[in-house]
């Protein structure tokens, strides 16, 4: 497999097809500092900026990927979808597809992309994926499924013109593993710059990692475990939870504050890749069993495949694989911080003045923390 991977962030997508027996030819990203991390880590691709400059793609090239803008289509954004100002730059990817047809586009965006204006932005992308002619089919897949400590649900899409994409996606699944009781009996991973609303909170695992808070804060979730410490992952830590090895963004940016937090947030988990891959190269028909009706108008399900203008709901789980599931105390190590006194302070007062309900003994867990720390 020749990929070029658009919109490439850190790599997420191609180190996991890498895995998978993929060369990486070409990398885009707007970004300066995600340039910087592809450069180092993908020395013999070529690396460039704006999709919308790439006037020429490599010959033989076999799959694009593409994990394009989500600002516009997150619960946190403003939800114009591939309108925004953002999202909307995916346009240049399909101009560009448009003058060069490629076999199979693989894409990659937030699961909150099958109800950003009541699923109008996903029929859009569905209705420019079968202008190129295109049969498609996508399906959420939740990180956890890989063993992997952190609840991160995603919409992989595929498609594809020489095969169809059903037999790819829904070959594998292990069925939904039960979400575990929210209990001080496991570590509860929850935001600490939220409070007012929900919070994340989950348990053994923490919620997804994102670029920042609604401030701009890079704000990794924090943790409370058993004995009752609140902590905040590390870089190294936030590496491993999204799959990459230790030190992937560890670069020389020469910049003010570290980009790090914020190229992790955004970044393809590089498990779910590297099981998109493989499946593209063992692929097999899809249970019939498994289709459960046509779709109604811009109502999107779990999972779906189609071309042409038919649309087919499909009953499968988020859960592809049965990874044996790690907690995340094994993913400790020296560089975790304890969550300030001032953190604290802040989170347990938005939480006191909201309508949420937490498990019980959470909040006092937090406020005697808070009386220890710093």
């Amino acid at each position: 497999m020749r990929i070029a991977g658009l919109y490439a962030g850190i790599g997420g997508f191609e180190l996991g097809f890498q895995g998978a027996g993929g060369t990486t030819v070409l990398l885009a990203d707007k970004d300066d500092y995600c340039r910087a991390v592809l450069k180092a880590r993908f020395t013999e691709a070529t690396v460039v900026g704006d999709v919308a400059e790439i006037h020429d793609l490599p010959s033989s090239l076999d799959i694009v990927t593409a994990g394009f803008p989500c600002q516009n289509l997150s619960m946190a954004g403003d939800k114009t979808g591939l309108h925004g100002s953002k999202t909307g730059d995916v346009m240049s990817m399909f101009e560009l597809l448009g003058r060069h047809r490629i076999g199979t586009l693989v894409l990659e965006n937030v699961y909150f992309l099958l109800n950003v204006d009541q699923g109008r932005a996903m029929s859009r992308l569905v209705s420019l994926v079968e202008s190129l002619g295109y049969a498609w089919a996508y399906r959420v897949v939740d990180l956890r499924s890989f063993g992997i400590p952190q609840r991160r649900r995603r919409v992989i899409f595929v498609a594809s013109s020489e095969f169809d994409p059903a037999t790819v996606l829904f070959q594998d699944d292990d069925g939904c593993a039960p979400e575990a009781a929210l209990s001080l009996k496991a570590a509860l991973g929850f935001y600490w710059t939220e409070g007012r609303s929900g919070v994340g909170l989950v348990a053994d695992a923490i919620p997804p990692l994102k670029a920042g808070s609604t401030l701009g804060i890079p704000s990794p979730p924090a943790v409370l475990f058993s004995d009752g410490r609140v902590m905040v992952p590390s870089l190294k830590a936030c590496e491993r939870l999204q799959g990459f090895p230790v030190s992937w963004t560890d670069v020389d940016f020469s910049a003010g504050r570290s980009p790090r937090w914020r190229m992790l947030g955004n970044a393809m988990p590089v498990p779910i890749a590297e099981w998109v891959a493989k499946c593209l190269t063992t692929s097999q028909p899809a249970s019939p069993s498994r289709e459960s009706g046509d779709l109604r108008a811009h109502k999107w399900p779990g999972a779906a495949f189609g071309r042409s203008g038919t649309k087919r709901a499909v009953s499968v789980s988020e859960y592809p694989v049965a990874a044996q599931a790690t907690s995340i105390e094994a993913y400790l190590d020296d560089d975790w911080r304890h969550l300030s006194r001032r953190a604290l302070d802040g989170f347990i007062r938005r939480a006191e003045a909201s309508t949420l309900r937490f498990p019980d003994g959470f909040l006092n867990s937090l406020r005697r923390a808070r009386a220890h720390a710093s």
